[in-house]
């Protein structure tokens, strides 16, 4: 299982594949595994939470190599249910602009901006 990961790219390196396993972030058939060296076969199904995001995944190859990106894609067909988009004109559809935490006056580091500014100031 820990190959078949890193074949597949869910993973960097194998050493990883295994914490994620031992970890309990990888089901196989609907059924939690803890041990690394699980075999896979293919039409097995694969749950893996990877960043906080689940994947399911079908086993569609072994593999026998970590090898390009496309490669790997052909190992796997991907069952992770695709977020719907909302319609256009509602509320959701519109992008959140995201604005910088408020910050109180000299608390903290100073920002680059009050950096140059106090260079300026300086006469830097």
């Amino acid at each position: 299982m820990d190959k078949w990961l890193w074949y597949v790219r869910l993973a960097k390196t194998r050493s990883l594949a295994q914490k994620l396993i031992i970890g309990g972030h990888v089901r196989l058939n609907r059924e939690r595994i803890i041990k690394p060296s699980q075999l896979v076969q293919l039409g097995d199904l694969v749950g893996v939470l990877v960043e906080q995001r689940l994947r399911l995944l079908r086993v569609a190859g072994i593999g026998t190599r970590r090898g390009p990106a496309p490669e790997a894609a052909l190992l796997f067909e991907d069952l992770t249910a695709v977020a719907k988009t909302p319609p256009e004109g509602s509320e959701a559809a519109k992008p959140v602009e995201e604005t910088p935490a408020p910050r109180d006056l000299g608390a903290g580091r100073p920002t680059k901006l009050e950096r140059r500014q106090l260079d300026r100031l300086r006469g830097r």
